[in-house]
């Protein structure tokens, strides 16, 4: 048995067209030469031509991000103030710190939505037409992949409005039968901002905003997004790994999505 490993997150880097403008990450580099100074700290009288090399240690990067920038796991207080309205009595929803990590490690399953078009809202039916498709019947906790056409578009000035969107209905198809992780390599779980917010304006229906997101109402669940390379991926028969980091009170978590694939010899 052979374990291949497939990278399913997108790398964090200044110059990637990847979030808009003012959530765009920024990153600051210091090399070892700009850290020399930093041993008298640790080390007090020792400078940089007291090392064998002269160097300091690793370099260090400063980081400005919000918990939604880069490859993340949003959370259900990400979608709403309380979660599992479906069950009765609304109950308070977790943050990224009291996701449950066995949701996080799963058999995954990917549903290949790149022949829809740009803003397309994907419908129930368009889920079960491809589980279908690919032979795949749901079990709890399947991990949820759409694979859409924003995946191609990383770090194209467009990528913000490239794919399609999962719609209420389809995610509460995935939530009744027990999924609680779902993942897209687009900006967001829901259609693009600006082709919802044209059907906002023709039809003066705000329900439309968010309702993948808000469907989290109903049953609470988490939804990766930002993933890549999910075209490399069979439709089902891996494992995903995507453990958030534990940040209290977070509405996401930034995690190192990744696909295992095991492979008979």
């Amino acid at each position: 048995m052979t374990r291949r490993f497939i990278d399913l997150s997108i790398t964090l880097c200044n110059d990637v067209v990847s979030d808009p403008p003012f959530m765009r990450p920024e990153i600051t580099y210091q090399d070892h030469m700009d850290t020399a100074s930093e041993l008298d700290v640790f080390f007090p009288g020792v400078t940089a031509e007291d090392t064998p090399d002269g160097a300091g240690f690793a370099a260090s990067e400063w980081i400005k991000l919000t918990t939604h920038n880069g490859t993340h796991l949003d959370a259900p207080y990400h979608f709403h103030p309380t979660m599992d309205a479906r069950e009765g009595e609304p109950r308070r929803s977790m943050t990224i710190d009291e996701v449950p990590l066995e949701w996080c490690f799963q058999s995954g399953v990917k549903l290949d939505f790149r022949h829809f078009p740009d803003g397309y809202v994907v419908t129930a039916k368009d889920v079960e037409d491809e589980l279908a498709r690919i032979g795949h019947e749901l079990k709890p906790l399947d991990i949820v992949l759409v694979n859409t056409a924003a995946g191609a578009a990383l770090g194209q000035p467009d990528f913000l409005s490239k794919g399609c969107g999962m719609g209420y209905e389809a995610t509460m198809y995935l939530t009744e039968r027990g999924v609680r992780v779902t993942g897209t390599d687009a900006w967001s779980w829901d259609a693009p901002f600006n082709h919802t917010a044209e059907k906002v304006k023709e039809t003066g229906d705000t329900s439309l905003i968010w309702e993948g997101h808000k469907a989290g109402r109903d049953i609470g669940y988490c939804h990766l997004e930002k993933m890549h390379n999910l075209e490399a991926l069979p439709p089902h028969g891996f494992t995903v790994s995507c453990f958030p980091h534990k940040i209290k009170g977070a509405s996401a978590g930034w995690t190192r999505a990744v696909a295992i694939i095991e492979d008979e010899d």
